[in-house]
């Protein structure tokens, strides 16, 4: 059964750090494309970044350059998001995602095959 588990979520101040997991079974994680998303109370599932397996194939919303990052685990088919220097518009729910590659579309939900079911991150004082 192909199933993705993100954990890591929580309450952190403005400018906290916070690492975000997404875990994979019934496939290889490291062979695709991981895509990271959020969602807002009242807005759409928004694209944070996309990182695939070829070197060019990754995307990163603007905001989240240099403040958020990707790191894999082969060992335990489990892939990180790193964010940093969190502000309170990073509060929503997080989710990973899958697809063969990010490419064009990477930050359109619709273009991701497999969710994770998401986890609440809330960047407050």
């Amino acid at each position: 059964q192909v199933q993705l588990v993100e954990s890591g979520g929580g309450l952190v101040q403005p400018g906290g750090s916070l690492r975000l997991s997404c875990t994979a079974s019934g496939f290889t994680l490291d062979y695709y494309a991981i895509g990271w998303f959020r969602q807002a109370p009242g807005k759409v599932r928004a694209g944070v970044l996309c990182v695939g397996r070829s070197d060019g194939d990754s995307y990163y919303l603007n905001s989240a350059k240099g403040r958020f990052t990707v790191s894999g685990d082969k060992a335990n088919n489990t892939v990180y998001l790193q964010m940093n220097s969190l502000k309170s518009e990073d509060t929503a729910i997080y989710y990973c995602a899958t697809k063969a590659q990010c490419g064009t579309y990477w930050a359109s939900a619709a273009w991701y095959d497999y969710w994770g079911q998401g986890t609440q991150v809330t960047v407050a004082s």
